[in-house]
């Protein structure tokens, strides 16, 4: 449960008023309560979109989070204009495509990470390298037997092969 206090407010450091929203948000089964103050400039904004602002916001603060900490973001080296923007903007694909394709694996398990999926597709690479290297005479269920040994190289929570669906 969330209950909204909106108010507007003066601060001896600050020459306009301010536009505050208090929400305190309730847990309903262990009655803790946790707190967020919200501020603006804009005295019209009601609580309900200052609040959405703020979420909207910290989305994209997340999704910033995420190129720098998944996908290079933070450390390319690019200088022309041009390859930062193409760096820039190949990162953030990657976070949207990551977003999508982290789906159908958090619907079984919830606490499946970027870093999980990125094991999980640089296990098919190792796979596929290690297919085209083998003789043609390789048994069937190899295939399967290194699947499931790739798929645990590096990822964070190793889980069981048979927890994890190709």
């Amino acid at each position: 449960m969330t209950e909204t206090y909106p108010l507007t407010a003066l601060h001896k450091n600050f020459p306009d008023p301010l536009n505050i929203v208090v929400l305190v948000k309730t847990h309903q089964h262990s009655g803790k309560h946790a707190h967020a103050v919200l501020f603006s400039t804009d005295l019209a904004l009601s609580a309900a979109h200052l609040a959405d602002y703020y979420s909207l916001r910290f989305q994209i603060e997340f999704n910033f989070r995420d190129a720098k900490q998944f996908w290079g973001l933070e450390d390319f080296m690019n200088v022309s204009e041009q390859a930062v923007t193409n760096a820039a903007n190949l990162a953030f694909l990657m976070v949207n495509l990551s977003a999508v394709l982290l789906k159908p694996y958090r619907q079984q398990h919830p606490d499946f990470s970027v870093l999980d999926l990125k094991t999980h597709f640089r296990a098919r690479r190792y796979l596929l390298e290690t297919i085209k290297s083998l003789p043609v005479s390789a048994d069937d269920d190899l295939f399967s037997r290194l699947w499931h040994r790739f798929i645990r190289l590096g990822g964070i929570r190793t889980r069981h092969p048979d927890q994890l669906t190709t």
